[in-house]
């Protein structure tokens, strides 16, 4: 129906539906549309029943119009016309309803039928002609929703947390908490359920600073998952990069889901914790050329887009998820930068972690430091002052970058994952290269100008094998994700006992709890920022799954049913992250002045070997080492903490032995009489346990590590 209200010209900016109170201005961009139609929805089901305005006013490729007395939490989308010549890359098609790409909500849960599709449902590919199917989704396509951006932070403001002193928790929002027994049934796997106290405190409990959050701007479920009784768990398809995602509301779907999140996140600043997003910019939800038209497809195909420059029709793919988006539209750039400012702003977050990061920096045909993306957001006075962390690679050519981001970037290092699991995994030749790891890989980020920080250490991730399934499984098992195993990594870098998945031999156990006590003890003491998995500190497993990805269900959520084992695992855990707080010189803000090898100037890290002396050139080089010291001199520190205060000058010695038996180590030359403290060793789960002391040599068990403190220092 055509609305016969009055309506104004409106203006081009700010982009998306803009409510003042009186009204809602209405913005879109588009620059090979001939013709833009808004239509506005009383209830999400509407279809032929909407009001119609069609838009006049273009300024700039902007499509604008403002409309007196309308609400917040009116629903809307857009039906936009021109030409569908999918061979030139233009894709519209004036029978889809699409979704605002600057929608502040979307309602309801995105499920792709195939109406959803812009062309014949006959066509196959490679046979017959593309064809245009107009078939009318206006009934069917999720309503884009207007919100009143009115909301009060009661002053709480951001904690603002030193990235060096950062412990990150990686977490999904439902995952989460859909089996937590304190959390009120209705609650559970929403913003609201991870707002709970019980929630906070346990993540405060255990000495976390701050939660990166797996996808949480508005997804889509594919159709083949769909099919297939499965539904995209972690969310990294995303169509909406201004919404919260719906599904993890408890208020409800049609624009509640915004200040809950709100209220989420002024939860965790009240109590001093952190939030960072793992933002999903690189593509969308759409996928190829044989994805539904949901947005930015139907809106504009060419501005969004990287199109194949031999065949416009498909597009360039350096995600592996179908597109990727066009980041050398000025376009493009301008929503991906509005939406980060949006989020920092609006939502009050704490910083990003980008991923496939590599995909946004791409220029015409590689990855480039100077990319309008990197000089854009660091010439914005709000983003750049947040965390911002790269996953440095794409699946393109010369996607691999860990080390190459700028300053003000944080990276997810991939080089110390493999590093740490191939030591521990007993490798030849890993003794160098664990070293620079451990003391905050200068050799990547120092030239660059960058700091210790920089480095964002992890063992595990979202992405593969959890922390106990990494030492208990050779290979994946992921049939249950309907791809013939033939989805997630390879291989694990890792070792287990031969004995796949769960067992009931003692020894077996033993040292899978072991091993796992020595991969973490290794993250939390190493330079940089660690990152932890969620579950991984109490061991959760999937069992061997390593790609959890459609899986929303009791393999992939956390389990809060804790058995003996697994609660001295946490409280492991909680003891490591108490150590490494108590000791400033294991997260130093500046890199140590010692480098592997070199062993000149001020030896504030030193690299010793089995008979106590620093490690020559030789034994760095040869294949054979696999037992080493590193000790921290506190005394040499030059730092100061954020009042000015000189930090305290601890001695800490950390043995490491990834040899199959025991080694005896010497204890340092220079120190001989001094007394020393055992405060870990990962051989014994020692929690909690009395201190021994020990003098000349230390007899490290097989596969263990052992953390030693210098009495009287």
């Amino acid at each position: 129906m055509k609305y016969q209200g009055k309506i104004l010209p409106g203006k081009p900016y700010p982009l998306g539906a803009t409510y003042d109170g009186k009204g809602i201005n209405f913005a879109v961009f588009s620059e090979n549309a001939t013709g833009v139609t808004l239509c506005l929805f009383n209830e999400p089901a509407d279809g032929r029943n909407h009001l119609e305005i069609k838009l006049r006013e273009v300024t700039d490729y902007v499509w604008h119009i403002y409309v007196p007395g309308l609400q917040a939490g009116q629903q809307y989308g857009y039906l936009v016309d021109g030409q569908y010549r999918p061979e030139d890359g233009k894709r519209f098609n004036s029978g889809k309803l699409l979704i605002d790409p600057y929608a502040k909500a979307i309602g309801g849960s995105v499920r792709v039928v195939d109406e959803m599709f812009d062309y014949s449902p006959a066509y196959q590919e490679g046979k017959g002609e593309f064809k245009k199917d107009d078939t009318d989704t206006t009934g069917i396509t999720n309503k884009s929703i207007v919100i009143d951006p009115e909301f009060d932070w009661e002053g709480v403001r951001k904690p603002e947390i030193p990235m060096h002193d950062s412990v990150i928790y990686e977490l999904h929002v439902k995952g989460f908490t859909a089996l937590h027994p304190d959390i009120p049934e209705e609650e559970r796997g929403t913003y609201k359920g991870l707002a709970h106290p019980k929630v906070i405190n346990y993540l405060k409990e255990l000495g976390i600073t701050a939660i990166e959050l797996m996808p949480v701007h508005h997804f889509l479920h594919r159709k083949f998952l769909l099919e297939n009784g499965l539904s995209n768990y972690w969310g990294y398809d995303s169509i909406g990069f201004f919404a919260p995602h719906a599904e993890y509301s408890a208020a409800g779907m049609q624009g509640e889901q915004v200040n809950e999140f709100k209220e989420m996140v002024k939860a965790y600043h009240r109590q001093g914790l952190e939030v960072i997003l793992d933002v999903v910019y690189n593509h969308t939800g759409e996928g190829n050329h044989l994805g539904p038209t949901l947005s930015f497809r139907g809106i504009d195909n060419q501005h969004y887009y990287r199109l194949d420059p031999q065949d416009s029709l498909r597009c360039t793919d350096y995600t592996g998820t179908g597109n990727t988006l066009n980041m050398l539209s000025s376009r493009a750039l301008q929503l991906v930068m509005d939406s980060l400012r949006y989020w920092a702003t609006d939502m009050q977050v704490d910083g990003f972690r980008f991923d496939l990061a590599s995909a946004l920096a791409r220029g015409l045909y590689d990855v480039g430091k100077l990319s309008a993306f990197f000089d854009t957001i660091h010439q914005d006075p709000v983003i750049s002052q947040l965390k911002l962390i790269a996953e440095p690679w794409d699946l393109g050519e010369g996607g691999y970058q860990v080390g190459n981001f700028p300053v003000l970037w944080a990276e997810w290092n991939g080089k110390y994952r493999d590093s740490v699991r191939k030591f521990w995994r007993g490798d030849e030749s890993q003794v160098m290269e664990l070293a620079y790891r451990l003391s905050g890989s200068s050799d990547l980020y120092e030239d660059n100008g960058k700091l210790p920080s920089s480095s964002i250490n992890l063992i595990t991730a979202h992405d593969g094998f959890t922390l106990h399934d990494l030492v208990s499984f050779n290979r994946k098992h992921n049939k249950l994700n309907g791809e013939q195993n033939r989805d997630g990594e390879e291989h694990n870098l890792s070792w287990n006992s031969g004995v796949e998945g769960e067992t009931d031999d003692p020894d077996i156990i033993a040292l899978r709890e072991k091993r796992k006590r020595s991969f973490l003890a290794t993250l939390l003491l190493s330079q940089g920022v660690p990152m932890i998995s969620h579950g991984d500190e109490y061991g959760r497993t999937q069992q061997g799954n390593n790609n959890v990805y459609c899986q929303d269900n009791e393999l992939a959520w956390m389990d809060w049913d804790l058995n003996e084992r697994q609660e001295r695992f946490w409280a492991f855990t909680k003891r490591m992250i108490a150590l490494r707080k108590a000791y400033p010189i294991t997260h130093r803000r500046r890199y140590f002045k010692n480098r592997p090898i070199q062993g000149e100037g001020i030896k504030d890290i030193r690299w010793l070997n089995t008979r106590g002396e620093d490690m020559s050139k030789k034994e760095w080089e040869t294949g054979f080492i696999r037992c080493m010291g590193m000790l921290l001199d506190g005394t040499l520190m030059e730092e100061m903490d954020e009042s000015g205060n000189s930090l305290q000058n601890d001695i800490l010695l950390v043995l490491f032995n990834s040899y199959w038996e025991p080694v005896s180590f010497r204890l340092p030359n220079h120190l001989k009489g001094v007394r020393w403290e055992v405060l870990v060793d990962t051989e014994n789960n020692n929690n909690p346990f009395e201190p021994p002391v020990v003098e000349s040599t230390y007899n490290i068990q097989a596969r263990s590590m052992v953390l030693l403190k210098m009495q009287g220092t």
